[in-house]
């Protein structure tokens, strides 16, 4: 990570990284790669549900 860790911090991921049964080094290499995988991807966008068009149709004037 870019950033130090408090001992807190890094007492909580190293529990997590035993947990997955890897070192702390890896296991926080392995979260910096998907935090940047997860920023390369473009956010989808979603249409809007059915209130949300009746809504906006609703405000709509008159032809």
């Amino acid at each position: 990570m870019t950033t130090e860790l408090t001992p807190g911090q890094r007492a909580y991921e190293q529990k997590r990284a035993a947990k997955a049964g890897m070192s702390l080094d890896k296991w926080l290499a392995s979260k910096e790669r998907q935090q940047q995988a997860a920023v390369k991807k473009p956010a989808v966008v979603k249409k809007p549900g059915l209130l949300s068009r009746l809504i906006d149709r609703a405000h709509r004037p008159i032809k």
